[in-house]
């Protein structure tokens, strides 16, 4: 069962997270084996299935980018050796100017060239975020096309991309102190 059938909410990028709690609060009532001790051996280990059931899905679908990466594996569209591909070649050429400028960094650490790395990452990643908003908002299971859900994993992949340069960065800047 996937998390979305188990809270009995539809599959969605942008989720109300404060009902989302409530209902993993619910349920975490309803599933707590304290609850079932006098219960069968089975019955206890169904309810202890579920617990963690439970817990995995409230892990996952309140964080954004592990339910995003959630919703792009229910589709199967999360496959390592097929994504390696699946960037634009003008997103990489573009990022080659900040890959470069991380290995001058590193070589000849300044706080200034560090904090407009920062810099740049961060409208990086706001940009992004602001071209897919209207995707994630208008987002819903039965109207999902090839070329939504495209645009949204190569949504992810490319802040997975920015994320891999922000550790990068984190270490630079942590060997400097």
């Amino acid at each position: 069962m996937d998390f979305f059938s188990f809270y009995n909410i539809p599959v969605a990028f942008i989720l109300d997270e404060q009902a989302l709690r409530q209902k993993y609060l619910q349920l975490s009532k309803q599933y707590h084996p304290d609850f079932y001790g006098l219960e069968s051996e089975e019955k206890q280990a169904e309810v202890l299935e579920l617990s963690t059931l439970n817990n995995e899905a409230f892990k996952t679908l309140s964080d954004f980018e592990k339910r995003f990466a959630y919703i792009l594996n229910l589709y199967g569209l999360l496959d390592e050796e097929k994504n390696k591909r699946a960037l634009p070649q003008l997103f990489l050429m573009e990022m080659m100017d900040t890959n470069e400028a991380l290995m001058e960094l590193e070589f000849n650490y300044n706080n200034a060239a560090l904090q407009k790395l920062h810099h740049n990452l961060t409208k990086l990643k706001e940009d992004l975020m602001n071209e897919i908003n209207p995707e994630l908002n208008s987002y819903t299971n039965a109207t999902a096309s090839d070329e939504s859900l495209n645009k949204l994993l190569i949504y992810y992949l490319k802040t997975r991309y920015l994320k891999r340069l922000e550790d990068n960065l984190a270490a630079i800047e942590a060997k400097q102190l």
